[in-house]
């Protein structure tokens, strides 16, 4: 039962993929990504203000901190996704918002001060090659013509972040989880609104209305409380494994919903994304079994 936990987040969050898709010519992306965390923050508030208010002296300093957290992770990162979903395939986004702990490896290495492992630049360099034949479907010769604007709106998207995820391990905010959720979903509204106002229309229309709902409550709300979740009862080796299944299961939500075709070179290309992010999960177990050895 306790893997239901990052399953429930993986699944949703697989969906939003979906969603995203969905949303293209029934709501402007600049639209979606002011609702999405406004209606969210309005669900999140009667069960977080008092706490924020008790320790809005100890917030107060951290507000530079938190506005580029929000800046990154739920308005750059987020309204990205929108506008890349006009150009790009659920598969796609998918597979190259997988490669955000590849991405993270890397920006770690100035920021944390983190090494590489042999291991972790395999790893890297086999979802690398797995993207770019994905992308050039199967012929990397001709890369240039298979990759779309999406693509590329995506991979810097899934750069912000993975660049978002290690300032946050960086800098280590002494507030609650819920609480920093909260202060940064309520000061990307207030960056979203002159997007917002941006937007050919304003209109929340009844076809809009249910993707608006399911990224506010559903990819927003419920998956991280459930990914949370899960790290507190498995910890946080054993539930990333399951960010794994990800691609996998919007790929068979896009087939299904969006009749979306998968070519080989999905197939093979995803393997090698996944293999390759898996080889880059596995160096802290292999670190730790290594010490463990030496030790006996």
């Amino acid at each position: 039962m306790l893997y239901l936990f990052p399953l429930l987040a993986v699944t949703i969050w697989a969906g939003n993929a979906i969603v995203n898709k969905l949303s293209v010519g029934l709501i402007d992306p600049q639209a979606i990504s002011f609702y999405r965390w406004f209606f969210a923050m309005v669900c999140l508030t009667p069960f977080v203000i008092m706490k924020v208010w008790r320790n809005r002296d100890q917030i107060k300093p951290l507000l530079p901190k938190l506005t580029t957290l929000a800046l990154l992770g739920m308005v750059l990162n987020q309204s990205l996704a929108y506008f890349a979903a006009a150009t790009t395939s659920a598969t796609n986004m998918a597979l190259i918002t997988s490669l955000v702990p590849i991405f993270s490896l890397f920006l770690a290495i100035p920021l944390l001060k983190q090494k590489l492992s042999p291991l972790a630049v395999v790893g890297s360099l086999l979802s690398l090659f797995g993207l770019v034949f994905m992308l050039s479907h199967g012929n990397i010769s001709q890369l240039s013509i298979g990759v779309t604007q999406g693509d590329l709106l995506l991979l810097i998207s899934a750069l912000v972040y993975a660049l978002y995820g290690v300032l946050l391990k960086r800098w280590q905010l002494p507030l609650a989880t819920w609480e920093s959720v909260y202060m940064q979903g309520m000061i990307a509204v207030v960056l979203l609104t002159p997007l917002l106002f941006m937007s050919p229309s304003l209109a929340i229309s009844q076809e809009s209305a249910p993707l608006i709902m399911y990224a506010a409550i559903g990819a927003s709300l419920i998956a991280p409380w459930a990914w949370i979740n899960g790290i507190a009862k498995l910890g946080a080796d054993s539930a990333s494994v399951f960010f794994n299944l990800m691609p996998i299961i919007a790929a068979i939500l896009a087939a299904i919903i969006l009749n979306e075709s998968l070519g080989i070179y999905h197939y093979i290309g995803g393997s090698l994304v996944i293999a390759g992010v898996l080889l880059v999960q596995m160096k802290p177990k292999l670190a730790a079994n290594a010490k463990l050895a030496c030790a006996k």
